[in-house]
């Protein structure tokens, strides 16, 4: 009983996330410097929230290798994006990348998306890009960038983790997880269309 009431909360966050929109998305906080505001900024926005949960549950849909290779791929492109928005080198469209990340990541829950490891390891990483690029784009001025990206890359990774626990408990779900896996895609994916088209 406890087990599915955590699983129906997950499923309600999710859900929650498709009313966001780009204000909500980056709130422009300030908890002071360092790894502290790193690690905040990915629970700042929904966006963020739902996307790197999403890379864990395809991740457990998929199984086998891409069990880690989806994670690490986002969690790797997401750093390269970080590094470049704080060498200060521009992305074109970085928020309509995190809003389409959504509408494929979503898609692909949605429709169980059979890729092969190599091609969704690919897509995973392009969009990280861009959720990397966001990050560091919003780093403090009085923060260090070594544990500001350490920060938000760790809280990336247990957000990633949370996707996987979730989906891996649906999947055990042999009546409900997985219509309800495909329910949290397509929410996810509205929400990106909402983000969109905002």
């Amino acid at each position: 009983m406890q087990a599915k009431r955590r699983l129906a909360g997950i499923l309600l966050a999710l859900g929650a996330a498709t009313a966001a929109t780009p204000a909500l998305a980056h709130t422009g906080l300030d908890l002071g410097g360092g790894f502290a505001v790193g690690l905040a900024h990915p629970f700042l926005g929904f966006d963020h929230v739902v996307a790197m949960l999403s890379v864990g549950a395809l991740a457990a849909v998929a199984g086998g290798r891409a069990v880690w290779a989806l994670p690490l791929a986002f969690m790797g492109m997401m750093a390269l994006g970080g590094a470049l928005a704080m060498a200060g080198v521009g992305l074109p469209a970085a928020e309509q990348g995190i809003g389409a990340s959504l509408v494929v990541f979503g898609a692909m829950l949605a429709v169980r998306a059979g890729l092969p490891v190599p091609v969704a390891t690919l897509v995973v990483g392009a969009f990280a890009l861009f959720h990397g690029h966001a990050h560091g784009a919003e780093l403090p001025a009085t923060a260090a960038e070594s544990a500001y990206a350490a920060g938000f890359l760790l809280a990336t990774g247990v957000l990633h983790l949370a996707g996987l626990a979730a989906a891996f408990g649906l999947r055990r779900r042999a009546v409900w997880g997985a219509p309800a896996l495909r329910l949290a895609g397509a929410a996810t994916a509205a929400g990106g269309f909402v983000l969109l088209l905002a």
